[in-house]
């Protein structure tokens, strides 16, 4: 009896084994319209309700607070269209890790993956479900501070719900995304329309001598930058799923070029129409900008604000989610993961265990206190290797001259995005010096020792325990691993 139920469940497992490739490879589900709505969602999340504050706390004028996010705007412009490059040359799924790669071998694209998996994608998920529930909870709470662990187990309840989302069904993963990006685009138009007809009516006076006492140290700009740019955070999340984009040489671009400057021309409206209504100095004092502005002139309507600040929210940690499961998908697939998190579901074609991974990392970090002190410092990391991948583009300019470029950006692009990010890098840490910065790198090379260990030196021992693991999950999720790696 032991004998015939052994044979049936290896025929059962050869059976999943022996489906067709189609069944078992990334779908291209996603068009243009999903592309646009993946880098507007991505970017316009909680950053444009929080980041005005901190801009102009730098700046200390609305001149250049103002001048800080067009260029802002420019400058994730210019970091898109050299990943538009990357995208198009090298069509895999993945962000910066298969461009780190190809440009400078597997170290610094684990070191990459190691620090994004474990630190930057879920601890910025976790936040920004934290931010999501904060806003859910405040209405149920007028006049106080609504108790941590409602807060903490309803942004867990929201993780659940988004990776549940991304795990099902990567067209239901865009749907969620374009609903929601409507849906955020709604109070976008709301703020900025309400700007714009009190501007008309005559609110100017808070323009006049909007250079004075403004703050022009190497310092407080590279801090206002740093603040500015979190807020167009995600500029770069398309390229992680260049591999479920249909017909990528034409939609990649398009979308980039459609979504940054439609989120750039929001922004900029959006705090014009917040200095109509509020002075710098009340502006810094206010708790939550948005809502003080929608107090101040949406009157009886103003529950509005927090509503949709919450879509916004949800929003953004979807198509966070929707693109980190793919990085991890693709690291898996290198082996520089866990195999089994590079399988894909054969009943609903999506890398579901990295997806469930990831979600799993994110409430971890829910758990302990505050950590968006953590998440600041680790920032510096992400321009970090973003200043390696389009310096990686101009080194396969001359080492990968065979690859196909679709899409070819002037030299003095990728030239003059490695200098801002080297300025991005070191200007915080010189105006600023702190210990983290040092915690942050030896956290980055603690990465080596993991990547010797496991993926350089495989261990005998470590395959003996991740095989029986690898096999029990594969049949508890039915996932099978993709039939060929795409080219």
């Amino acid at each position: 009896m032991g004998d015939t139920g052994l044979r049936k469940r290896r025929e059962d497992e050869k059976s999943i084994q022996s489906q067709e490739p189609k069944t078992t490879t990334l779908q291209k589900e996603l068009g243009l319209i999903s592309g646009i709505c993946i880098i507007v969602g991505t970017i316009i999340g909680s950053g444009i309700f929080i980041s005005p504050k901190s801009v102009l706390s730098n700046t200390e004028a609305v001149g250049p607070c103002l001048i800080i996010w067009v260029v802002c705007g420019v400058l994730a412009m210019l970091g898109a269209l050299c990943f538009a490059e990357l995208g198009t040359m090298i069509t895999k799924s993945g962000g910066e890790y298969p461009y780190l790669m190809e440009a400078y071998g597997p170290i610094p694209a684990y070191l990459f993956s190691w620090v994004s998996l474990m630190v930057m994608k879920p601890s910025s998920f976790a936040i920004i479900c934290l931010s999501f529930s904060e806003y859910v909870c405040a209405p149920f709470y007028v006049g106080c501070k609504p108790p941590v662990i409602v807060v903490k187990c309803l942004a867990a309840a929201a993780i659940l719900f988004i990776t549940t989302v991304n795990s099902l069904s990567v067209r239901l993963g865009s749907y969620v995304q374009n609903i929601f990006t409507a849906a955020k685009l709604v109070i976008v138009a709301i703020i900025i329309i309400s700007g714009l007809v009190l501007l008309a009516q005559g609110n100017t006076k808070n323009f006049d001598n909007s250079f004075e006492g403004a703050q022009l140290s190497v310092g407080a700009i590279s801090l206002a930058f740093y603040n500015g740019l979190w807020a167009y955070d995600g500029w770069n999340q398309l390229n992680y799923i260049t591999e479920e984009l249909r017909n990528p040489y034409r939609n990649l671009p398009l979308a980039i070029i459609i979504g940054i400057p439609l989120v750039t021309v929001c922004y900029i409206l959006i705090n014009v129409s917040y200095f109509t209504v509020m002075t710098a100095t009340e502006l810094l004092q206010s708790q939550a900008v948005a809502v003080t502005f929608g107090d101040r002139v949406l009157y009886p309507a103003s529950w509005v604000v927090p509503l949709f600040v919450a879509f916004s929210t949800i929003g953004a940690a979807n198509g966070s989610c929707f693109t980190a499961g793919r990085l991890i998908y693709v690291a898996g697939r290198e082996g520089h993961m866990l195999k089994v998190l590079s399988y894909i579901s054969v009943k609903r074609l999506t890398p579901a265990p990295a997806i469930i991974f990831h979600g799993i990392i994110a409430t971890i970090y829910i758990i302990p206190g505050d950590i968006n002190s953590l998440v600041n410092y680790f920032s510096f990391a992400a321009w970090l290797f973003y200043g390696l991948t389009i310096l990686g583009l101009i080194v396969m300019r001359f080492t990968r001259k065979e690859l196909e470029r679709p899409i070819k950006v002037p030299i003095v692009i990728p030239v003059l995005v490695t200098i801002i990010s080297v300025f991005l890098i070191l200007a915080p840490i010189i105006s600023k010096p702190a210990w983290e910065y040092l915690y942050c790198v030896l956290f980055i090379l603690s990465g080596l020792i993991f990547y010797f260990l496991f993926v350089h030196y495989k261990f005998g021992w470590a395959q003996k325990i991740s095989k029986p693991i690898t096999m029990h999950l594969q049949m508890l999720m039915e996932v099978v691993p993709p039939e060929e790696d795409p080219e």
